[in-house]
């Protein structure tokens, strides 16, 4: 049961809150608006990472998997164990790579083997045009190929070389596209790895392979030494300039957002002050009288700070509300994607915008204790 002290303070707290509703009602803005930027920045922080490791992927690969101890290749079945330590919920693409050099009408050319499925999902920057190999004896050639030798989508491109084995091969190829990226790719021939092996009498051989993986630097960096650790085979490296810059950009981006949030809450703390401060004016006589009939400074103090704890709560739950909607909008209208929400912070946003408030109240409460009731009462 409620004793007769707390409902009278709840009822006079009420019908302050409604007699004043106009003032009270800005500072409610006040405290909706910055509990709505707190929960969407914040949820926006935590959620970034994966959002931006979405999207850096479509810069390369991230991690590198390179034969150890001096060898030339790596076989795939200890690639397909180095994998199986990295968590298969954040794995994007796995992509090997064979080279090799062939000549094709007297000129050198480096041909690549890889799997082309692979190589969508690890380099989407890849500019290509056409499609890529479905079939046996198909091709994808580079952009400075394709013009220094003049050809185009469908042309065939006679190649000859030796297998390691030494034993030698001569085959038309038939182009189906011409990928541009800008780097040492346009110099190259891609040809379906498997298809490569055969024409090199070896198989299930990998002289480098890509990993594309939705982590952040601190993140590979475990990645690697469990594979360095359980592995030695496999020499895993980060591919620097993709993680550094990611790095760079997530600590830069985290620490505008929590900027922005901080001068909200500032400026909220000052709304709902100066409109506690107008509502300590307007009712100094108020205060004076119930002083004159025995209130002391407590009870006077606890009025006050329950109508900002009230003001906390309802302006804390319409910015949580709002904060949801906020990021969920920013996240598809920026990453094209859903944010995922950690519902944790929902009650954490009500408890920040309470201690916000309250503590807005401190110097309107310090006022309202100064008020001295024979003063007031005489109308000065």
């Amino acid at each position: 049961m409620i004793n007769k002290n707390r409902r009278f303070i709840i009822k006079t707290v009420l019908s302050s809150l409604i007699r004043r509703r106009s003032r009270i009602a800005i500072a409610l803005l006040g405290v909706a608006i910055g509990a709505t930027v707190l929960l969407g920045m914040i949820t926006l922080c935590y959620d970034i990472p994966r959002q931006m490791g979405q999207e850096f992927r479509s810069y390369g690969a991230n991690l590198l998997l390179l034969p150890a101890n001096n060898q030339s290749t790596i076989a795939m079945t200890e690639v397909n164990k180095a994998v199986t330590f990295l968590p298969e919920d954040k794995l994007l693409g796995v992509t090997p790579f064979r080279y090799n050099s062939i000549r094709s009408n007297q000129q050198p050319y480096t041909i690549v083997g890889t799997d082309f499925k692979q190589v969508v999902k690890t380099s989407p920057y890849w500019s290509i045009e056409g499609s890529i190999p479905q079939n046996s004896h198909e091709i994808m050639i580079g952009t400075d190929i394709a013009s220094f030798a003049k050809l185009t989508i469908g042309s065939t491109m006679p190649i000859s070389g030796k297998s390691k084995q030494d034993s030698r091969f001569d085959e038309e190829l038939t182009v189906t596209g011409i990928v541009k990226t800008g780097r040492s790719e346009d110099n190259f021939i891609f040809v379906d790895l498997h298809d490569l092996e055969k024409l090199l009498e070896e198989s299930e051989q990998a002289e480098v392979v890509e990993v594309s993986i939705a982590a952040t630097e601190t993140e590979l960096k475990q990645y690697i030494e469990k594979i360095k650790n359980q592995m030695t085979t496999v020499e895993p490296h980060l591919i620097k300039w993709v993680t550094k810059s990611e790095s760079s950009v997530l600590g830069k981006l985290s620490s505008l957002l929590y900027l922005v949030t901080f001068v909200v809450l500032v400026l909220t703390m000052i709304c709902v002050a100066t409109t506690m401060m107008t509502v300590v004016m307007e009712r100094r006589k108020e205060i004076g009288l119930k002083k004159a009939i025995g209130a002391n400074n407590k009870c006077i103090a606890k009025e006050f700070l329950a109508e900002g704890l009230v003001l906390g709560v309802i302006g804390g739950v319409i910015g949580a509300i709002c904060g949801l909607i906020f990021a969920q909008i920013i996240s598809t209208n920026v990453f094209g994607r859903s944010i995922i929400i950690e519902f944790y912070l929902i009650p954490t946003t009500i408890i920040i915008s309470v201690i916000v408030t309250v503590i807005a109240c401190l110097i309107p409460v310090k006022r309202a204790l100064e008020v001295e009731p024979a003063l007031v009462l005489r109308g000065e």
